[in-house]
């Protein structure tokens, strides 16, 4: 599905998108509180990393300002409906309503290809994704304490879930 504004466009992520969703993702490794990645990899990796549903990019002026995607948390069967959330904004359109339109979006698609559970792990230092999240209906249900290390420091990381209300019910 293709969601657009009058300034706006959701699209799903294809190949030829992946150079600036790359530099998005590396500017926001570059703030050190998006994720424990040290880069973005290679489009072959990313790609089958994710799934090959639900991962879009937001267009404004023909620029790729953000992009969302689902990891797999598991590869087996019981665990085919729970998902990983990532979302990712551009470093000057961030606060802009952008990371919860895409986020939005994808909690809508996320359920029309049968996913009852997202899942996000976001640093606790990190309260705009924090809030995004709990905004789009994700709860805190843990913090995970010193569950990696990000240039030699530990780090923690909450653990957020939205349990879908019309799928796995």
């Amino acid at each position: 599905m293709i969601l657009t504004t009058p300034t706006l466009a959701v699209q799903p992520l294809q190949e030829q998108h992946y150079t600036a969703v790359a530099r998005i993702y590396e500017e926001g490794i570059a703030t050190g509180n998006a994720t424990l990645q040290a880069a973005a990899p290679a489009w072959p990796t990313w790609n089958t990393d994710h799934l090959p549903h639900s991962r879009f990019v937001a267009i404004q002026n023909n620029a790729i300002v953000g992009w969302a995607a689902l990891t797999p948390v598991s590869g087996r069967c019981v665990y085919r409906g729970v998902a990983e959330v990532s979302v990712y904004i551009g470093t000057e359109h961030r606060g802009s309503g952008i990371g919860k339109l895409l986020l939005t979006h994808l909690i809508r698609e996320s359920e029309a290809n049968g996913i009852w559970t997202l899942q996000a792990g976001i640093f606790k230092e990190n309260t705009a994704s924090v809030a995004l999240h709990q905004k789009c209906g994700f709860r805190i249900v843990g913090l995970r304490e010193k569950i990696g290390q990000l240039n030699g420091n530990w780090r923690d990381v909450y653990l957020l879930e939205r349990r879908s209300l019309i799928v796995g019910v």
